[in-house]
């Protein structure tokens, strides 16, 4: 399916395992820029009133803790996370599955810090239960180019629409007059490179 403009009213927002040790996994792309783009996502969540569901695998492990500025950025969802004891598909553990659920939304925009692993099961299984799934390829990466190229061929050939965070934010927008423009504005500002 071809990127289309989302309806904020129609979408929720899905961060999955954007941890300060999963982060430094990635080799794919850069991290700082990774973490950016996925921040970028949830202050899109908030701006606009979408749901956004964060979750985490094994923070007691290598996988560390959160990015503290997810915290920040939406203290209610960070407390609320879901806390996942290793399952390696967040779609397979219930609590995420209700989470999901329970925004009553049929889009999903989903960043998992690892694409070869935090996004694509999650993708596809969403996709088999009706979802239409965005994924923001640059809010994640993987351990090598390799991984990260095969991850989002099988997504994109399961029917997930590949984008970038900042064609994902401009089609949230629709128009930089409208509300939703005027709010998400000064977020892609914060991703163009000085």
């Amino acid at each position: 399916m071809p990127l289309q403009m989302l309806p904020p009213a129609e979408t929720a927002v899905l961060l999955i395992d954007h941890q300060d040790g999963t982060m430094s996994w990635v080799s794919s792309i850069d991290r700082e820029v990774m973490k950016a783009n996925a921040l970028a996502l949830g202050k899109a969540a908030k701006a606009l009133d979408m749901p956004l569901v964060l979750t985490s695998s094994l923070e007691d492990h290598a996988q560390g803790p959160p990015a503290k500025e997810l915290a920040e950025i939406a203290p209610e969802e960070f407390a609320a996370r879901i806390q996942r004891t290793g399952v390696v598909n967040a779609m397979d553990d219930p609590g995420f599955a209700a989470a999901v659920t329970a925004t009553g939304r049929r889009n999903l925009i989903l960043a998992g810090v690892t694409n070869d692993v935090c996004t694509v099961y999650p993708a596809l299984t969403a996709l088999k239960e009706g979802y239409t799934v965005y994924v923001a390829a640059d809010a994640g990466g993987s351990t090598s180019k390799i991984a990260d190229d095969i991850a989002l061929r099988q997504m994109e050939r399961a029917g997930a629409v590949i984008a970038s965070t900042n064609m994902l934010l401009t089609g949230l927008a629709r128009h930089w007059n409208s509300p939703a423009g005027q709010a998400l504005l000064p977020i892609v500002g914060e991703l163009i490179p000085t």
